[in-house]
């Protein structure tokens, strides 16, 4: 318990403290997520979930793309704060979750389930676990997750991360088959470079 506070602490301070230009997972356009999405060939009306979105424009590119059932879920309501404002009018259109990944007990399933670097921060074999738990009974359709790769940071706003390959990615997510892998290179608001890999996979029949 002390542990989960202690991480909820952590990043409503780093929302509370720092602007988007001075933490280094900004992405002015998330392309290589959003490319990701359309490719999965759903409909716009399906259910999506973008795990530990915080204040990440993702949900404003899925709106304007016509994606009309979309929930953001972040630990910190710091983020979804200045999330909602940046929305204005269209934050009504998003369902907005506050919650520990690790405390999530979703409501629904949902058809695209999308992570850009919150997996990664789950370090332990049971919160990995748990996750991928989570992920087999919530999601009917497509899963989208991106992490540090083994070229990339061992450690992200001060805290640790587990990096991922292609391999040890699929040897995760066993419950759904894997339809591709990339590297992204991602320049930072520091003018630094932080290597992550994205992987696709679509649910086992």
């Amino acid at each position: 318990m002390k542990n989960m506070e202690s991480k909820k602490q952590h990043w409503e301070t780093v929302y509370e403290t720092k602007t988007p230009e001075q933490v280094s997972w900004t992405q002015e356009k998330p392309e290589v997520s959003l490319n990701f999405i359309h490719d999965s060939g759903l409909d716009k009306s399906v259910s999506v979930i973008d795990i530990g979105g915080g204040d990440s424009k993702l949900v404003d590119f899925l709106l304007a793309d016509g994606y009309s059932d979309v929930t953001v879920l972040d630990i910190s309501g710091k983020a979804i704060e200045r999330a909602k404002l940046r929305l204005g009018a269209l934050a009504d259109k998003v369902v907005w979750i506050e919650s520990d990944i690790n405390d999530f007990v979703p409501s629904k399933t949902y058809s695209i389930w999308h992570d850009r670097a919150a997996f990664h921060f789950l370090t332990t074999k049971e919160e990995q676990e748990r996750y991928v738990n989570l992920v087999n009974t919530s999601v009917t359709d497509y899963l989208v997750i991106g992490t540090f790769s083994e070229n990339g940071p061992l450690k992200c706003s001060g805290l640790e991360i587990q990096q991922y390959s292609e391999s040890s990615m699929v040897d995760q997510f066993k419950g759904f088959q894997k339809i591709t892998c990339e590297n992204e290179n991602h320049l930072t608001p520091f003018d630094t470079i932080q290597n992550f890999i994205f992987c696709s996979f679509k649910r086992q029949d």
